[in-house]
């Protein structure tokens, strides 16, 4: 009996019931899909204990958080697309590799907020994981925010834009990639923009100042 790949398992599941998105904690390696991490379901599935544990919504420490632009909701939803506003202010998580940027693999440039435009990751920071999504092993430094986050009863680590506060993904440590900092940041392609000149990125970002 032959089985399907676990891309395909991935993205099968993604769309049962209107699933909005399915994070892993533990990259996907062979046939054996790993921990979920993240995911949401239609409000009328919420009323089933099992689901609702597993794929309920909440509201990380990060949304309490102030960043220096502070644009309003209305204000982000006139700049951002429907998926974007969703996945960067709603916290909500893209398809496993669907991404534009799960299997870019540039020599040069930059990855900025997708919101603000704020330099994030250089180029070199990227890595190869496997997991469905980008994945880097460090960041730009005080670029990117770390918070807490408890939901679904485990404990993972948020990671949000310093400059906006916008979702990015979440990073995980200990995995045994062969990085200098074994740490993998988990990042929706939906939340990045790439660039290939480092200057072409700040002068965004200097940009971007009229509402903070």
């Amino acid at each position: 009996m032959r089985f399907p790949s676990v891309p395909h398992i991935v993205r099968r599941l993604y769309t049962l019931g209107n699933a909005t998105a399915f994070r892993f904690q533990q990259p996907l390696r062979g046939n054996r899909i790993s921990q979920i991490h993240r995911a949401t379901v239609p409000k009328s599935m919420s009323s089933i204990p099992f689901l609702s544990a597993l794929f309920g919504t909440s509201t990380p420490a990060s949304a309490k958080m102030t960043y220096p632009d502070t644009r309003s909701d209305d204000e982000w939803r006139a700049v951002l697309n429907k998926e974007q506003f969703r996945i960067l202010r709603e916290k909500g998580t893209e398809a496993p590799f669907t991404g534009e940027y799960d299997k870019h693999m540039p020599d040069h440039g930059v990855y900025t907020c997708a919101a603000c435009n704020a330099p994030l990751y250089k180029a070199d920071h990227k890595f190869k994981s496997g997991c469905g999504w980008p994945a880097y092993f460090d960041s730009i430094p005080g670029a990117v925010t770390r918070h807490t986050d408890t939901s679904f009863g485990m404990q993972r680590t948020e990671i949000v834009c310093s400059n906006c506060g916008g979702h990015l993904g979440h990073v995980f440590k200990g995995e045994g990639y062969p990085t200098p900092t074994d740490e993998r940041h988990c990042v929706n392609s939906i939340s990045l923009k790439f660039h290939d000149k480092e200057g072409d990125a700040q002068a965004g970002n200097e940009g971007n100042g009229e509402a903070k």
